[in-house]
Parts: structure tokens; C-alpha cells; sequence
């Protein structure tokens, strides 16, 4: 097979030759009715050499094998129709020449040039049908676009594209090449457009075509993004912004194959298109299961992570969806959200404070929930610091509340949703966080019935108040972008990413296992540098960083890290049945130890405990609680 592969081209040569002769043979026996007693077979075996070997002469000069079989389309058979038809001139001449074209009848060549067109263009759309088994391959119209563009990649995609672009007369684009992601198809052709060159090669090739008149305005990426190298996509992001030119990406391969007669778009490459991490492999039935004909509650669900947990688990077809957020702006946006988009759920949206725990029993009582997705939080670490008081009543108490009413109803499961800033948390949100984990871990391992499930990720891309919004304010201002730190870098996952990966672990941890008290955490990919993310949105918006847009760095605010870790080094990491989920076996404490040291930090909250007292207190319940400042006065 790798043999055929690697010879495909000299093999096709072949194959023409081949029918080229037979097509030959064919002719004089259909001439003659199949009695060759009445020719000279000297004659016609000179006759058959003398055509197969002009044809084979013109097929390789005409360059019929820069194009790809896979691909074959109407725009070859007219290529096949014009060389077929040259060799048979030619023959003509060489054997009048030659031979006089004696012992062959002259009728002959006519008819080998019929035999030999039905067999060079049979074979290619035999096979093209074989490929696609569709009949609509193997015609096209022609159309011409008004802006040319340079095509990455020489696969199915770019095929699909540029057939979709033939088909429709209306089509904003003319494809003046392709660049190949390696050296195997250069020198070929897709639908007459040459490969001409690697994407290493970009800026020879670009300057090529310039002097050709055919200057490129855009650059096309026709796969997903994370099929290319990572590297490779930001070297052609960097050379594109030097060449001029846009880069962008086709839609999906399933979203081309749809319809390939309606105009075809190109995407702007987005932020999320750079993270260079692979798509994770979702057990979809599972996750089905785990929802389909339930009654969900999601806890936070005009956020971030609650709205695109409120709008994956409606697509999943829950008998009865139940949305609790304490904004009534951001419950009002979810709530109309879901009513378009799902008009036929069953859905009640609730205005709820999970510190109240009247209200969260109220809501229990009424909606009967069989699942709990507990998304609820102050997450904003700078935020967090100045507010220690509220954000332990928010993420400590408030789970607290919640998760005992799970217990009480005895709920099939409750999901809690937490963050990489729970493992040696610097800052009041990650102690927070980390006793709210324990306080889950330790109901799960206690509890008969409830499942309580804890799921760790890091940063969500371009969610409210992060890093990426506030890139983009800043460059529409015209910049500077702000960094913290040079070296500072985070874990990223788009929200659609993140909230899949969360229902997979949800399911995974709602079967019975061995997964009780362990901590679900996502696979995040390598950690970004946030100054090599400032650059990128730079470069995006058509810019260069640190020319047209300035990057300046403003020191580390208080309870952030340098580094954010998905593990401490005293949990025990074990691998799940699930892809891009993997379980932390953390330290776990008594469960009626921790409710009374709750209780007792609750009482006092609410009587009115100060900001310092409450980290203080924080700091005792979460041992390896740490602010920076005060491990410098401990090195001090």
C-alpha cells in the first residue's frame, strides 16, 4: 500500500498507457468485426506501438497527472478530451510519416480516440464515485470569485470549498493556489488550481504570485485548526500579518458537505483556534443518559460556565430544567436565551441567593431536582481579596447550603464546579474553593445515595471579566495591553470545551466506581503564557505587537500566582475511563468535624466577622492556604 501511495502518479501513467493501447486494439477489432485474418498484425502491432507511445509521449507533456483522481472533475475531463485528441493528431502524422498508415484501416484512430476517451474518463470518476458514491461529483459550473485567496492544506476540505465555489456564479472568491501542508502533493492540481508550494515556503510563494498578478488578500487555513502544528498556525499568523494578508479558516467539514451549492464563507480565525489542543473524544451517550427525561438545576446560571451548562443540557432533553441565579439581568438574558431556543422545555428560571438557605429549601421543595450542576461563585481573584467576607458566605457557605439540600432530597447527583486556583491556593477564591471541595468530597464519601462530584478546571476563554475581554477593550482603546507579569501563565478551555468535558465527568462520576471523595479533574492541555496570548490578539486584529499595539507589564495583584497547577503534589493522580478526564485522589477530612467548623465560621460571618479575621479563619481550615505576602514575611 505504501508502495502504491508513494508511485500513485507514475502508476496513473501507466494505467493510460495502458488503456491507451487497449483502446487501440479495441478499435481495430471492432473495425474488422473481430476478423483480424483480413489485416497485416505486423502492421497494426508497429500501428499500436507507435500510438501508445505518443499518447503516453502527450499525457506526461500535458501534465495530466498534476491532478488528483480523489478529486477528478469536469474541468480534467476537459484536460483528458484536449490530450487525448492531440496524441491522435499526432499519431496521424507520425504514421503517415512513417508508415503510410499501411495494414490499418483509417478509421482506425477515430475510433481508439471514443474507446480511449471512455476509458481514461470512465476510470477517474469510477473511482470518484467509488470515493463519494454520489452522481453529483462528477459535473461542476464554473464561477469566478472577486477576491483571490491562497488555500492551506491540498485534502478533501479544499476540494469541497472550491467545488462549492464552481457551482455557485455568485462566489466571493477566485483560489489562485495552494499551498500544501507538506511536499506530497506539490506540483499536482485540484480542479486546475496548482499546489504550489509548502507553507514553509509562504512568503517565496505570496511574492510569486505577485509578480503573476495574482496577489492574495486572504490565507485560508481548509482544515480544523487543531490539525495543524500549533507552532506552524502562529508562524502563519506572524508571516501572514507581514505579507498582509487575513488569515482565516473554512467552516466545518460537516457544514460544507451540507449544502456545496450555497455561497461559501471563510470564518475569521478566533483565540480559541491557537490553543493547538486536539478535540477530546466525548462519550455522548453516556452523557445522555445521564440527563435525558431527568430534572436538572443548575445553580449560577446566567455566568459563564451555568448559561452554557443551561444550554448543553437543554439540547440533551431534560424532562424539566430548572435555571437559579441571584443578577436578574443575567437570569432575564438566560431565561429569553432558552425559551427561544428550546421553546418546547420545561423550564422555570428562579431568582435565588444560595447564602439563603430558606430559599434554596423553598426552591428544592418546589422543583424536586434529580440533578444539581452547582456553578454559583465569586470567581474574581482581585475581587475576592477585597470582598474575603462575602466570597466565603458565596462559595463556602453557600455550597455548604446547597449540597445539604441535595442531601436531603436525595438527589442522584450534585455537580460542583471548581477551579485550578483550589490546589495551594494563593488567594481568598482558591481557599475558598478548595474547602468547598472538601466539604463535597467528604459528603460523597459519606453519603448512601447522593453522588456529590467534583470537577477542577482552570481559565475559561473570553468568559466575563477574564483576561481575553479585557485585551479586547484595551486594543479597541488602541492599547497598551496590560500583562502582570512577563512569565505569568494559566491554563485555558473554551466554555463549550469546558462544559462538555464537565458533563463527561458528571457521567463518569454518577455510575458506580471507585470514584467516591476523588476530585474529576480536565485535561486543560499545556499552561499559555498570557503575554504570548496578549500577542496573538494583537496579530488577530491585523496588528504587530509591541509596534502598532504596546504590551506593558504591571506587577502580580494580590493572591495571584505566577503558575496555576491542576494538582498538589500530595494528590494521587489516577486515569479515568473517560478521555480528557483524569481523577485526583485528594486528602479528605471528617465529615462531622468539618460541618461543626463550618457551622461555627457561618455563625460568625453573619454576625459580622471583619475582613482579617475571616482569612485568618479561612487559613486555619484550609492548611495550605498561602498569600504571597505571607510567605515573604515567613522568608523575612
Amino acid at each position: 500500500m505504501n508502495f502504491i501511495y508513494a508511485n500513485r502518479r507514475f502508476l496513473a501513467f501507466l494505467h493510460d498507457v495502458a488503456v491507451a493501447a487497449i483502446a487501440f486494439w479495441l478499435a481495430l477489432y471492432l473495425r474488422v468485426s473481430g476478423d483480424f485474418s483480413t489485416l497485416s498484425l505486423h502492421d497494426s502491432a508497429i500501428a499500436s506501438v507507435l500510438f501508445t507511445v505518443t499518447c503516453g509521449f502527450v499525457f506526461w507533456a500535458y501534465g495530466l497527472y498534476r491532478s488528483i483522481w480523489a478529486f477528478a472533475s469536469l474541468r480534467d475531463l476537459t484536460e483528458i478530451l484536449r490530450a487525448a485528441s492531440l496524441a491522435v493528431a499526432l499519431f496521424l502524422v507520425i504514421a503517415f510519416v512513417t508508415m503510410r498508415l499501411a495494414g490499418v484501416p483509417r478509421t482506425v484512430p477515430f475510433i481508439a480516440w471514443f474507446v480511449m476517451l471512455a476509458g481514461l474518463c470512465g476510470s477517474r470518476m469510477a473511482f470518484r464515485l467509488m470515493r463519494e458514491r454520489r452522481l453529483s461529483a462528477l459535473w461542476e459550473k464554473s464561477g469566478a470569485g472577486r477576491v483571490n485567496v491562497l488555500l492551506v492544506g491540498a485534502g478533501d476540505e479544499a476540494d469541497i470549498f472550491m467545488r462549492a465555489l464552481n457551482a455557485n456564479p455568485q462566489a466571493p472568491y477566485h483560489v489562485v493556489g495552494i499551498v500544501g501542508e507538506n511536499a506530497k502533493r506539490v506540483g499536482r492540481s485540484i480542479h486546475g488550481v496548482d499546489v504550489i508550494g509548502t507553507v514553509d515556503e509562504l512568503p517565496a510563494l505570496v511574492a510569486r504570485l505577485r509578480e503573476r498578478m495574482k496577489t492574495p488578500s486572504r490565507l485560508i487555513l481548509t482544515r480544523a485548526v487543531t490539525r495543524f502544528n500549533n507552532a506552524q498556525v502562529m508562524q502563519m499568523l506572524e508571516q501572514a500579518g507581514e505579507l498582509g494578508l487575513s488569515l482565516s479558516r473554512l467552516p466545518s467539514l460537516t457544514e460544507l458537505r451540507s449544502d456545496v451549492t450555497a455561497t461559501v464563507h471563510d470564518q475569521p480565525l478566533a483565540l480559541e483556534d491557537l490553543l493547538g489542543r486536539p478535540e477530546t473524544k466525548l462519550n455522548r451517550s453516556e452523557i445522555r443518559t445521564l440527563v435525558r427525561g431527568r430534572r436538572v438545576l443548575v445553580t449560577g446560571a446566567g455566568g459563564t460556565i451555568g448559561s452554557e451548562l443551561a444550554r448543553q443540557i437543554a439540547a440533551l432533553e431534560p424532562s424539566h430544567l430548572t435555571l437559579v441565579e441571584f443578577s436578574e439581568y443575567n437570569l432575564y438574558k438566560i431565561d429569553m436565551e432558552m425559551r427561544e431556543a428550546h421553546p418546547y422545555q420545561s423550564l422555570k428560571s428562579l431568582i435565588g441567593d444560595v447564602r439563603d438557605g430558606a430559599r434554596v429549601a423553598q426552591i428544592f421543595a418546589a422543583e424536586r431536582p434529580d440533578l444539581v450542576f452547582h456553578a454559583a461563585a465569586i470567581k474574581h481573584v482581585p475581587i475576592a481579596e477585597e470582598n474575603a467576607r462575602d466570597t466565603v458566605l458565596t462559595n463556602v457557605i453557600g455550597t455548604r447550603i446547597v449540597a445539604d439540600c441535595c442531601a436531603a432530597a436525595r438527589i442522584t447527583a450534585m455537580v460542583l464546579i471548581s477551579t485550578d486556583k483550589a490546589v495551594h491556593p494563593s488567594s481568598v477564591m482558591g481557599a475558598t474553593k478548595r474547602l468547598a471541595e472538601m466539604y463535597c468530597q467528604a459528603l460523597d464519601l459519606a453519603s448512601d445515595h447522593t453522588r456529590f462530584i467534583t470537577v477542577r478546571f482552570g481559565n475559561v476563554l473570553g468568559s466575563t471579566g477574564s483576561v481575553v475581554p479585557r485585551f479586547q477593550e484595551q486594543l479597541a482603546k488602541g492599547g497598551p495591553i496590560t500583562v502582570t507579569h512577563p512569565d505569568i501563565t494559566r491554563y485555558f478551555m473554551t466554555v463549550r470545551e469546558a462544559v462538555e468535558l464537565v458533563l463527561q465527568a458528571s457521567a463518569l462520576g454518577a455510575r458506580p466506581g471507585d470514584e467516591r471523595g476523588k476530585v474529576l479533574v480536565l485535561d486543560m492541555g499545556a499552561p499559555v503564557k498570557i503575554a504570548d496570548l496578549a500577542r496573538q490578539i494583537i496579530r488577530l486584529a491585523g496588528l504587530r505587537p509591541d509596534e502598532d499595539i504596546k504590551i506593558t507589564y504591571t506587577g502580580l495583584r494580590p493572591g495571584e500566582k505566577l503558575h496555576e497547577e491542576l494538582f498538589a503534589e500530595a494528590e494521587e493522580l489516577i486515569p479515568s475511563a473517560a478521555d480528557g478526564v483524569q481523577l485526583a485522589k485528594a486528602t479528605t477530612v471528617d465529615l462531622a468535624d468539618l460541618r461543626r467548623d463550618i457551622d461555627a465560621y457561618g455563625a460568625r460571618l453573619r454576625d459580622g466577622l471583619e475582613e482579617g479575621a475571616t482569612i485568618a479563619a479561612l487559613q486555619r481550615l484550609v492548611p495550605e492556604f498561602e498569600r504571597p505576602q505571607d510567605s515573604v514575611q515567613k522568608r523575612a
